[in-house]
């Protein structure tokens, strides 16, 4: 896998770290959030390496248990106090607000999680208006290659200039399949086995599931969730339908909406929002549910790159929902680095049965919108969804992007594109 996704031989500088230190001059708290293992102990002790301050690691049990004992001797000392795994004691960020109720100054503190800081017990969220959420994801493409991607970037601020004409691709399908079964957490990309990266997949799940769930509540159907997960992940790249994934378990709704809701906390699955649904009132207002690593969800529905290769029907509607999901995933981990614009993202669908995978809003209104399409051609038919979108956004449509598995970037007529998938993570 090495051979063909780049040389992956330890954690990358994250692209997030320049982001980082720029917010921490200007907030008293940034908190990294996002699952484990995707690199945020790392960016965090990069960050107090580059202020010359230590790392309290409340992952460590004996560092957990003194910091339960006299949580405000965690959180003193030159700033910034950098404490890795807090939401192991809540307690730390009573200690926080203490001290930032006597100095407010940016710089004060960076504190990183494996658990959405939304999802903590509210009496946990004494810093809601004091922090600022940083995400971090799996490594994207551009990371895993050592290249520098900007496509979202150059798109929202120049799309004429962004989408030259003519380029070639030499990505194959194998090729996509294999980076969207790999993912992007940096320790299977690591492995030099499918076999060792599953047994990595299946360990990983199944420790998010036994310690970081139960750790955020008492869950009484435990041993239902992993299978309610793998009938949500088989869900993903797909319109959300609780009741379906909770009667195929035999749940109901309800339980299995809140436990959805663990599952989005600690980074598994994430919720893609419906996008205009004020647009001529045609809409419908359904979130997209996607595996937030496409890797973990080639795992969770068993979806071998020899599996996914095969061209029968089942196999390609597979591939397709993953691929979404892969490409989605990269998109928008370009859109969490932007440092200017304001970006709204969701995806477009309509009662009429118009549908557009992933749309980004910039903060004045400009719209940049994506197709993901397994094949290798993109027939102008195909183009309908984003030509609708176009025409009832009209000055605001900045570009519409369909990214497919061929090999031709063209201009398909007025700001409507066709572009290689691994355009995405190449640089422009």
């Amino acid at each position: 896998m090495a051979t063909e996704l780049g040389p992956v031989t330890g954690m990358r500088s994250r692209r997030l770290l320049g982001l980082a230190i720029e917010r921490l001059r200007e907030e008293p708290v940034l908190a990294l959030q996002g699952p484990r293992t995707v690199g945020k102990s790392t960016l965090l002790a990069e960050l107090a390496r580059a202020h010359g301050v230590p790392v309290v690691d409340l992952d460590d049990p004996a560092v957990r248990s003194a910091a339960r004992t006299d949580p405000g001797a965690f959180v003193e000392g030159p700033a910034p106090v950098c404490i890795d795994e807090y939401q192991h004691v809540p307690e730390v960020l009573d200690a926080i607000k203490a001290q930032l109720n006597r100095d407010l100054r940016p710089g004060r503190f960076v504190i990183a999680g494996s658990t959405s800081y939304e999802a903590l017990p509210i009496a946990a969220q004494s810093l809601t208006g004091r922090l600022h959420l940083l995400p971090v994801w799996p490594l994207s493409q551009g990371e895993v290659e050592g290249v520098r991607e900007n496509l979202v970037q150059a798109l929202l601020a120049d799309p004429a200039g962004a989408l030259p004409s003519g380029a070639v691709s030499s990505t194959t399908r194998e090729q996509y399949v294999a980076r969207a079964t790999a993912g992007g957490m940096p320790i299977p990309l690591a492995r030099g086995t499918q076999r060792a990266r599953d047994r990595w997949f299946d360990d990983y799940v199944a420790l998010v599931l036994e310690r970081d769930v139960r750790e955020l509540s008492n869950v009484r159907r435990r041993e239902q969730l992993p299978a309610l997960l793998r009938r949500l992940a088989a869900q993903t790249g797909q319109v959300l339908n609780v009741a379906s994934a909770a009667g195929e378990v035999g749940m109901d709704r309800t339980t299995a909406a809140g436990y959805l809701r663990l599952l989005e906390a600690v980074f598994l699955l994430r919720r893609l929002p419906a996008w205009g649904t004020t647009l001529r009132r045609r809409a419908a207002g359904a979130p997209k549910l996607h595996v937030l690593d496409s890797g973990v969800a080639a795992r969770l529905l068993r979806l071998a790159p020899e599996r996914l290769a095969r061209r029968d029907p089942t196999s390609l509607s597979q591939l397709g929902h993953l691929l979404e999901t892969f490409v989605v995933g990269e998109l928008l981990k370009q859109a969490s680095w932007l440092e200017d614009e304001i970006v709204l993202a969701g995806h477009w669908r309509t009662h009429d049965g118009d549908e557009v995978d992933l749309v980004l809003e910039r903060g004045d209104g400009g719209v940049v919108a994506f197709e993901v399409k397994a094949a290798a051609r993109v027939p102008t038919a195909e183009l309908r969804h984003l030509r609708k979108l176009r025409d009832a956004l009209g000055k605001r449509f900045l570009a519409g992007i369909a990214l497919h598995t061929g090999a031709h970037a063209y201009r398909a007529e007025d700001r409507l594109h066709v572009l290689p998938i691994d355009r995405v993570w190449t640089p422009v």
